[in-house]
């Protein structure tokens, strides 16, 4: 019996074409630069109530509504004011929650600790509430266009829930705070933001508690 004879035909220019793509494969991946890792560092603004706390002028409990930021302070990420038309965002340096959520759960505390109410509770919390606290965040940044500062301007509605009423909100108040820092890093602006979101809640109790004193009552009542 004749042996079968198994005749492989080679073609020239397929396999220069195969050794050419290995050779720039190789090539490509040896001459790829090693980047190194995006490294954040992560921020806090949470101010702490020191002091007596007031005698409380209501058995009721306060809750915290929505918390809003106007854009661009919005986002996680630092913003820094260049010039009158220029902002700039830093990826780099970003803060652990978002802005809103970080305002809103530092301002539950401080109230909490003023104990104006009986107690102040979250958005999320199901008690059905009498009086509501809702804030508006306008200004959240660094402004360097002179001297390094923290810009924090705040402002907060009081609302009754109350649908015969056809204005509802207790009252308005809008506080703005600039203070100074020491150099321009990123810890300072964030020491900054925080100390003048504390001025800003020390300056709103003192007005809150008057409103305590003289609240419409409660829905049904």
């Amino acid at each position: 019996m004749t042996p079968l004879k198994i005749q492989v035909t080679r073609n020239p220019r397929l396999m220069k074409f195969a050794i050419l793509a290995f050779i720039m494969t190789v090539l490509s991946a040896c001459s790829l630069p090693t980047r190194p890792a995006l490294e954040t560092s992560s921020w806090m603004v949470a101010p702490e109530r020191i002091g007596a706390p007031y005698k409380p002028r209501s058995d009721l409990w306060l809750k915290m509504g929505s918390v809003t930021t106007t854009s661009p302070f919005d986002g996680k990420s630092f913003v820094y004011r260049l010039s009158d038309q220029r902002y700039e965002k830093d990826f780099y340096n970003v803060y652990s929650v978002l802005p809103n959520e970080m305002i809103g759960s530092a301002t539950r505390q401080w109230l909490n600790n003023a104990q104006i109410f009986s107690m102040t509770v979250g958005q999320g919390n199901s008690f059905f509430p009498y009086y509501i606290l809702q804030t508006s965040v306008e200004e959240f940044y660094g402004d360097y266009r002179v001297r390094p500062e923290a810009v924090v301007t705040v402002e907060f509605f009081l609302t009754a829930t109350d649908p015969k009423k056809r204005n509802p909100v207790i009252g308005k108040n809008r506080y703005t705070k600039r203070i100074a820092l020491k150099d321009n890093t990123p810890q300072a602006l964030a020491f900054g933001q925080q100390e003048a979101l504390a001025q800003i809640l020390k300056e709103y109790e003192v007005v809150l508690y008057q409103y305590a004193g003289n609240l419409p009552p409660p829905l049904g009542q």
